[in-house]
């Protein structure tokens, strides 16, 4: 504020006796241009250092960084996570924490070892030609080439944190503390191979976790089919009329959407709960697939809308279908008497709680090698199966490449999806099959949400295949001998909360009870993520690739039996703690791990690798555990020790079943809690008119862009004032309405500091001795001070941005500097109302500065250091400006108040007197 008043024509100059602000801080930011310069400072003083040496004993608030995937620049996306996170952690070492920050990366898995598979195939070269170790060293090159460009991206935003010394999942120690991690859960009889359907991607030759998958609308065939009913079975049921009806020679009907997996047909599932009837076709077209006589066992509810679909034009029921009779009869195969051999077996009905009634037919067409549901409803029917005679081995109908096998007879070869992700030929040739065979009732075509990998874009098949898991509802060890003696000890004393409750001693009851202990924000999120665990079938974590933490395990020949042995999982931990994971990869059959103890030629070693999130729900143990990072916090024994430090995860709400999902069942299976106290989720940014960002639609503005134009302290504005518990809008408009808040600020902070050019401490003014307006301004800073604080404390950020801004655009602007301008321009130095106003202003811009610092990283600190120059002091090294309570008067506020409401009808009347130019200045008026 340079400007000064024009010089008279004649007599004395008194601009030249005014007091006029006097500042460097310029009127327009060049945030792009300044912003680079206050990062290069901070790295000079070291800022993050000094930050730890000040909050030094301090009760710890500690963010754990969810580890990005490091294989691209960022977006939008990444700058809404980074800039919530620096909000958090600045917020609370300013609310007095020690709140000590650790980036972290996510390096290994399918999406970097596409990229290097694309590199190969342009160059020519064959992945299975190239040595596993040297093709890992490339995937290490490339996350590694990533996590540098996002790490400077990061910190242009603004974000302080441990960069010199970040953690990632691909670091030796980091590898070698993840296979320990497996190894616990091997130790205590968790991590087992088994036979399951899993969702599999054919695209990326892997098996998905549900964490891995999206849902999408996919046209899916559907078709209805017959399955007869044995006439060798002496079963009869009886009609209202009394009339016998024999269920031999009628037909169960199914409905379903993925008619490729009638081959692995080996049951039908009913529900006892549901009402069945036997219906009569009276009437239908010539050459329809439902004939006139033909009988169908369906749930009454249904019966109609089966009907329509098959194109019958009358039926009638003749009778009810009890579930004692279900549950005696057995079907044929619908393709036993077609032309193709293989298909000669007893199909039996099975009652499951997961069939309904609300559509499709009441029976489910059960495949046990094709979904989680048939395979939990067949494995535990083996007894009955067995007493029957009939085989409970579950067939392998599709293979890795998404191709029918010779399990499924007729069919070997035909793709049910391609390479390429679209649909193959083998619904149709089952189709055409049952057709021929005449089993098929009606077909048709349906779109509905179907699961794709997240990565792939591209559908996924369940697929019966071994894989490696953990187990969710076994006992374990450790957990029931302590749940045991808490009940012991609870009987023994008689007292106890929740005496009478059941203690966990499953990974599922141990992960519900981790998520009642933890604090949601926002709290549907416990609803949320307990009911995932709830459901969670067991742990599916190994895949088929080759980039990525090995399960690094051996198993007896001819068995499923895992090694245990303490000294050799030692040698495997310090191998790839000094050599990284390729150490398990260059010993063929494992001699140096298993010798001379074992021999290697009576073990198979392991060769798949670990789901990238059993990688990254295991970062706790090797960073909230690290003395390097943390060497106060004694691992996370402070939930146990009932300390104050606290853990904090933050990330979008789609983590539940995500990192947050994997944190907590890792974290609840080897060390019985969470390894979070406090879980804060944020949406998903949408454009300006709240549709998905998507580079076709043309929407999308990267954070790149708008800090060459803006800079990031617009971006840090836009996301605190934000809602972030929903989904955030974004865009061009958004961005140039929160640049125009950002000049309010500006300018208000730019006056305090002109203002402040005369101020002289040896001249400040008492409380006590103050005129009553600055009272009352010192008043509303003791109203909004712990409005601002439990705003921080409790994450409300568009809060604290909504609070500072009529603070400072109502209550100062328009208010306070409106009315103080002529006394801080024009009195004496030495006047007390000059004196007392400078006195007020300086404690106003403590105040805001310190308040918003969080917020405009780059602003406050160039507002502090232009108001307190020095060679290595920071804003943000500051806590919170205090203000004291006695500063807070009531009764002074309700006078100024009223005050108030008076001048705004004075000032309303005067803009009327202006408009009509009854008057020019406010000082013309008389009111």
């Amino acid at each position: 504020m340079t400007d000064k008043p024009t010089k008279p024509a004649e007599g004395r100059d008194w601009g030249a006796t005014l007091a006029l602000p006097q500042t460097d801080f310029p009127m327009r930011a060049g945030l792009p241009q300044l912003e680079p310069k206050i990062i290069e400072r901070w790295r000079k003083t070291d800022l993050y250092s000094q930050l730890r040496k000040n909050a030094k004993g301090r009760p710890k608030f500690i963010l754990h960084d969810g580890p990005p995937y490091a294989n691209g620049n960022i977006h939008i996306g990444h700058a809404l996570n980074k800039i919530l996170k620096d909000l958090v952690t600045r917020s609370q070492q300013m609310l007095g924490f020690d709140s000590n920050y650790v980036p972290g990366w996510d390096c290994h898995g399918l999406p970097i070892e596409w990229k290097i598979e694309e590199d190969y195939r342009a160059k020519g070269k064959n992945k299975d030609d190239v040595p596993v170790v040297e093709f890992r060293r490339e995937c290490r090159a490339f996350a590694e080439k990533w996590m540098a460009v996002q790490s400077e991206e990061f910190q242009r935003l603004g974000v302080v944190g441990d960069f010199k010394n970040p953690y990632s999942t691909m670091t030796f120690p980091a590898e070698a503390a993840i296979a320990r991690e497996l190894h616990k859960f091997a130790e205590t009889g968790q991590l087992y191979r088994g036979s399951k359907p899993v969702m599999w991607s054919v695209v990326e030759k892997t098996a998905l976790a549900e964490a891995e998958v999206e849902y999408h609308d996919y046209q899916s065939d559907m078709v209805w089919v017959k399955f007869l009913v044995d006439r060798h079975d002496d079963l009869t049921v009886r009609n209202p009329g009394l009339k016998t009806e024999r269920l031999g020679g009628s037909f169960v009907v199914i409905w379903t959407t993925t008619p490729w997996t009638i081959p692995g047909n080996r049951a039908i599932s009913f529900n006892s709960k549901i009402e069945y009837g036997l219906y009569e076709v009276t009437q239908a077209p010539a050459n329809n697939w439902a004939k006139v006589g033909e009988k169908y066992i369906l749930a009454d509810k249904v019966a109609g809308e089966v009907m329509k679909a098959a194109k019958v034009e009358a039926f009638e029921k003749r009778a009810s279908v009890t579930a004692e009779e279900l549950q005696s009869a057995v079907c044929h195969h619908p393709l036993r008497n077609s032309i193709l051999n293989g298909y000669q077996f007893d199909v039996p009905l099975l009652d499951g709680d997961h069939v309904t009634d609300d559509a499709g037919t009441g029976f489910v067409h059960t495949a046990p090698g094709h979904g989680r549901e048939d395979f939990d409803i067949w494995t535990a029917s083996t007894r009955l199966l067995q007493s029957r005679g009939i085989d409970p081995a579950i067939p392998y109908t599709v293979d890795e490449n998404g191709a029918l096998t010779n399990d499924a007879p007729g069919f070997t070869g035909e793709r049910v999806i391609t390479d390429k992700g679209e649909k193959g030929r083998a619904n149709d040739a089952v189709i055409k099959a049952l057709a021929d065979a005449g089993m098929m009732v009606a077909r048709g075509r349906l779109k509905h949400q179907y699961p794709h990998s997240w990565r792939s874009k591209k559908p996924v098949i369940f697929r019966n295949t071994p894989q490696w898991f953990i187990h969710m509802d076994k006992a374990i060890p450790y957990l029931e001998a302590a749940s045991q003696r808490q009940r012991e000890q609870q009987r023994a004393t008689g007292s106890g909360e929740g005496h009478n409750q059941p203690l966990d001693k499953t990974l599922r009851e141990t992960s519900l009870r981790s998520i009642r202990e933890t604090e949601w924000v926002p709290a549907s999120g416990e609803n949320r993520i307990r009911g995932m665990i709830e459901a969670k079938p067991d742990w599916v974590v190994s895949r088929q690739r080759a980039w990525g933490v090995p399960i690094a395990v051996f198993v007896r020949k001819g068995t499923n039996d895992v090694l245990v042995d303490a000294e050799v999982n030692k040698r495997i931990y310090d191998a790839m703690y000094a050599e990284g994971a390729d150490a398990w990869f260059a010993d063929a059959e494992g001699s140096r791990f298993l010798k001379p103890k074992y021999d290697p030629a009576q073990y198979e070693k392991i060769n798949d690798v670990l789901d990238v999130w059993f990688d990254s729900g295991s970062t706790h143990t090797y960073v909230l555990e690290d003395p390097k990072h943390f060497p106060t916090l004694a691992g996370i024994k402070r939930r146990i020790d009932g300390g104050v430090d606290r853990v904090m995860y933050l990330e979008g709400s789609d983590q539940h079943r995500g990192w947050f999902h994997s944190s907590l069942i890792e974290s609840s299976g080897t060390r019985g809690h969470a390894p979070f106290d406090v879980v804060l989720t944020h949406g998903f940014i949408l454009d300006e008119k709240h549709e998905k960002m998507s580079k076709s639609v043309g929407n999308v503005v990267t954070p790149q862009d708008v800090m060459k134009t803006f800079g990031a302290d617009i971006l840090r504005l836009w996301v605190a004032s934000s809602d972030t518990t929903n989904d955030v809008r974004y865009g061009p408009g958004i961005i140039q309405a929160a640049s125009d808040n950002y000049r309010k600020t500006r300018n208000t902070l730019r006056w305090m500091l002109g203002t402040l050019a005369h101020y002289d401490a040896k001249q400040v003014v008492a409380h006590k001795d103050m005129p009553e307006l600055e009272r009352y301004m010192l008043h509303q800073l003791a109203v909004l001070d712990p409005i601002v604080r439990k705003a921080y404390a409790e994450y409300d950020y568009a809060k604290v941005v909504s609070a500072m801004a009529q603070f400072m655009n109502t209550d100062l602007s328009a208010f306070y500097f409106d009315i103080r301008k002529d006394a801080l321009y024009c009195e004496a130095p030495g006047h007390i109302k000059r004196r007392a106003a400078l006195t007020c202003v300086e404690q106003i811009f403590r105040c805001v500065t310190t308040w918003l610092a969080p917020i405009l990283v780059f602003t406050c600190e160039e507002a502090w250091m232009q108001r307190y120059p020095s060679e290595d002091r920071s804003v943000h090294t500051e806590l919170l400006a205090a203000v004291p309570a006695a500063w807070r008067d009531d009764v002074l506020d309700a006078k100024w108040e009223k005050v108030r409401r008076v001048r705004r009808v004075v000032t309303g009347a005067l803009e009327i007197e202006r408009a009509s130019k009854r008057i020019g200045a406010s000082l013309e008026a008389a009111p």
